[in-house]
């Protein structure tokens, strides 16, 4: 007896989707939408040149997710967001060089809550790119 797979509505694969996208939606309109202060974080954050990198972060935050929520090369912004979360995550996020208390604590719970996102996205790629070579 061949075992049944249980498929998920479309609907509630596009608000998983949505919702792995949230972040970067968000932040990339806000980026957009306040362009001074996404060039004050790529400062903050000492990546230079700032305002080419800001609108960089811009169009990846937005365009990889578009790709993701419309299915056209899902795999590719998956991949793309997954790269961008792991660089961000160590570059923004160095717990193991902050001191032992409070501020370490939530860096570092940050930290990997950021590597289980790059997780879902490298989840998303893989199950997408099965999905194109089994049909």
């Amino acid at each position: 007896m061949k075992a049944m797979r249980w498929r998920p509505s479309p609907v509630l694969r596009w608000l998983a989707l949505l919702l792995l996208c949230a972040a970067y939606l968000q932040g990339g309109l806000n980026k957009a939408m306040d362009f001074g202060s996404a060039i004050a974080e790529m400062n903050h954050f000492g990546v230079s040149p700032a305002a080419p990198m800001a609108a960089a972060v811009i169009v990846l935050e937005l365009g990889a997710s578009a790709l993701i929520l419309t299915g056209f090369y899902r795999w590719l912004g998956a991949v793309a967001l997954a790269a961008f979360t792991l660089l961000a995550t160590f570059l923004a996020l160095r717990f193991w060089q902050l001191p032992l208390g409070q501020e370490r604590f939530m860096a570092a719970n940050s930290f990997f809550e950021h590597l289980g996102l790059v997780g879902g996205f490298l989840l998303v790629a893989w199950h997408d790119l099965r999905a194109r070579n089994d049909g």
